[in-house]
């Protein structure tokens, strides 16, 4: 199969809002010549609030290499119905473990969708934010060789998606980032209006890696503390 350069051409990077695929959609600028950010709706319960916030990040940017970005759909309510994601019923909280927030074949479902999307637009790579310490099946190294193997054999182009953060923890992507507006990126799962609730999972977990990266948190949380 045909080599994929990953100098200059084009890439879709998949973004949700957070840190990691900001920070992500950042660092590609340094590397392609055309950045096309791509979001996919599921419907679920955070979505309003990270797209909020995704506009005002894009719009701070200001890259003449960023193309309009792309709101794909592909609701997954009828699948996870009875979900925490969808009724915001038992949302994990700060003592909840990383495996708590997991949603069923995401990325699986992400990348197939974003992979039809890039084949069609003659569009080679596409980038998404996994970090080392993310420990669900379809994060891994293995997966996402597998996949990229999967997604160009069916479309019949050459596809490869790269994972550029995975040997980096959050804190280390909050670093790569500092000089970003951080503050207009979103993590949370129980959004209060547009705003981090400030005590779910994935609250706590920006938190801590803000204190452990040394850098001053601006984001405005609901509640305050670890």
């Amino acid at each position: 199969m045909e080599e994929v350069s990953r100098q200059g051409g084009r890439v879709c990077v998949l973004v949700s809002g957070g840190v990691e695929s900001s920070v992500l959609l950042s660092e590609a600028l340094n590397t392609y010549d055309e950045v096309t950010p791509v979001y996919v709706k599921h419907g679920l319960r955070w979505e309003y609030a990270e797209i909020f916030w995704l506009k005002k990040f894009l719009w701070r940017l200001k890259s003449s290499k960023i193309r309009l970005p792309e709101y794909l759909d592909l609701n997954m309510r009828d699948i996870y119905t009875g979900h925490w994601s969808i009724t915001g019923s038992k949302v994990p909280g700060a003592d909840s473990t990383d495996d708590a927030v997991y949603l069923p074949g995401r990325n699986l479902i992400l990348l197939t969708k974003v992979a039809i999307f890039a084949a069609l637009r003659g569009i080679p790579v596409i980038e998404i934010g996994l970090l080392k310490t993310n420990p669900f099946p379809d994060a891994s190294a293995k997966f996402i060789k597998k996949i990229s193997e999967a997604l160009s054999a069916g479309l019949g182009k050459p596809l490869t998606v790269e994972i550029p953060f995975s040997r980096l923890k959050k804190d280390e992507v909050i670093l790569k980032g500092k000089k970003l507006p951080l503050e207009l990126t979103f993590s949370c799962i129980n959004p209060k209006g547009y705003d981090h609730c400030g005590d779910c999972n994935k609250c706590v977990e920006r938190k801590k890696a803000f204190f452990a990266a040394g850098i001053f948190d601006k984001t405005k949380y609901r509640k305050s503390g670890v």
